[in-house]
């Protein structure tokens, strides 16, 4: 408890409360407790302010009494009125950090407290078409998916991504989708922010990007979401089978689209082949 009277005791006590309260201030059980504290604090933080300026104004009126260690009395009243410009110094930082100490208090005020977090909703998402392959070009991934599984097929796939040009291609062409694989017997596999979508029956093997669309109501610089990536998402493994193809036998871009106007999912079956 404070004594009022004796600045020694009730200085210790006040350092004792504050790494108390440093230790306590970790964590609340509740949020609005928050707001008492502050409130505390910028009690505290004025108590603060006034101390120092008096213990300056003690420097300055006791100097006539101050010497250093070797007995200088010049050197004694120099650091005694160093000291007290040095507290007043300190005081006034701490009136600057009262002041905004005092628009936290204000700002927390006005803040109402619900046990529950709010639901954030995402921002929506759907999925453009990459590239679409069916009858002899489409052997190359399925062999690959039939030796190595979906994450190395869609890895060869995402060799036609192109990013911001395959998803512009895909929007004007109107390739994009709200869920893969929405066609009979299409089956779906995901890797990452791709779907890779076969249908055994129809023999055509298709991957799609998760595409997020844009916020019309932010500002520009404010719009969140990924933007496409040249290479795509980073996969989990690159395909390595000895009768697999290469990087470098992936065949450039042809002129026409690799789009098909038909829905599109990915496989777990192909050929006899399951993911």
């Amino acid at each position: 408890m404070p004594t009022f009277f004796d600045s020694t005791a009730d200085a210790a006590e006040a350092s004792e409360a504050l790494r108390g309260l440093a230790h306590a201030s970790r964590a609340f059980d509740e949020p609005a407790q928050m707001y008492g504290v502050i409130g505390d604090l910028s009690s505290g933080m004025r108590s603060l302010r006034q101390v120092l300026d008096q213990i300056a104004d003690v420097h300055e009126r006791m100097a006539a009494h101050a010497f250093n260690d070797d007995g200088s009395h010049e050197a004694g009243v120099r650091d005694a009125l160093a000291a007290a410009e040095e507290l007043r110094q300190a005081a006034n930082l701490v009136d600057r950090a009262y002041d905004r100490l005092a628009e936290g208090f204000i700002a927390a005020g006005r803040i109402a407290w619900h046990p529950e977090p709010a639901v954030e909703e995402a921002a929506p998402s759907r999925w453009i078409n990459v590239v679409f392959l069916q009858g002899d070009e489409a052997d190359r991934p399925l062999r690959i998916l039939g030796e190595l599984g979906h994450v190395d097929a869609v890895d060869f796939l995402a060799q036609w991504d192109y990013g911001d040009e395959t998803t512009q291609a895909a929007l004007e062409n109107g390739y994009v989708y709200d869920e893969p694989g929405e066609g009979t017997h299409d089956q779906v596999a995901i890797s990452g922010d791709y779907a890779l979508v076969v249908n055994p029956h129809l023999g055509y093997v298709s991957l799609l990007r998760r595409y997020t669309e844009p916020d019309t109501d932010a500002p520009e610089a404010e719009q969140t979401g990924p933007s496409p990536m040249r290479d795509g998402p980073e996969l989990l493994v690159s395909y390595s089978s000895p009768d697999a193809p290469k990087r470098a036998d992936v065949p450039s871009r042809p002129e026409g689209s690799w789009f098909e106007p038909a829905k599109i999912a990915a496989v777990k079956q192909a050929r006899g082949l399951g993911l």
